[in-house]
This record gives C-alpha cells, sequence and structure tokens, in this order.
C-alpha cells in the first residue's frame, strides 16, 4: 500500500476509534470528519447543553507534504505515539500544535 494511503487510513481507523467515546450528554453528537480529497482529518463535537450551544474540535490531523499534522489534540491521549505503534514513522509526524522552536525536541518532524 502506498504511504499516503496508509497514512489515510491510519488516521481514519484512530479518530473512529476515538470517536466512539460517550458524552455525558445525549444531545451533543460526536462526528468525524474526513475530507481525503484535501486530507482533513476532525472530531467534533456538536449540539446542545440545555441552552448553550456546543461546537468544538476534539482533534485535527492534516497530511501536508507526505507527512501527519497534529493540529490538534484536546484529550490525554498520546496520538503521536499510537500513530507511530500503528506503523507511521516518527519522522512522517509533525506537532503542528507545538511551536515551531519547540518540535527539534519532540523527538517528531519539525516540519
Amino acid at each position: 500500500m502506498e504511504k499516503l494511503e496508509f497514512y489515510r487510513q491510519c488516521i481514519q481507523e484512530l479518530l473512529k476509534e476515538y470517536s466512539k467515546s460517550t458524552l455525558s450528554n445525549d444531545e451533543i453528537e460526536v462526528q468525524t470528519i474526513f475530507d481525503t480529497q484535501q486530507d482533513h482529518y476532525q472530531i467534533v463535537d456538536l449540539g446542545w447543553d440545555k441552552h448553550r450551544r456546543i461546537y468544538y474540535c476534539v482533534m485535527h490531523l492534516d497530511i501536508k507534504d507526505r507527512k501527519i499534522w497534529i493540529q490538534r489534540n484536546q484529550t490525554d491521549k498520546l496520538i503521536a505515539d499510537e500513530l507511530v505503534a500503528m506503523g507511521v514513522l516518527k519522522n512522517d509526524i509533525v506537532l503542528g500544535l507545538q511551536p515551531v522552536y519547540v518540535r527539534e525536541y519532540t523527538g517528531y518532524s519539525v516540519s
């Protein structure tokens, strides 16, 4: 399997697994958003909490220049480590949620 397609599959599998977690409010829906044309992948919570509208991006990953960019991770899970365990190369993961000057110390790709 081509690397890009493998990375897409890994991201989708990871996000599908995380999206199965249940919320305490039945009025809030957990959505997975997979844009395989532009390579943007998200988990979004949306709905209502009484009179308050909920729209919250929990996770956001992109594929840019054949690397996986972790743009947002609002969980306590180390999704970069999970991607590595799935077979993604560490130097093909960019922690985009970290400032550029910190990335060189993360053990992952700078960009």
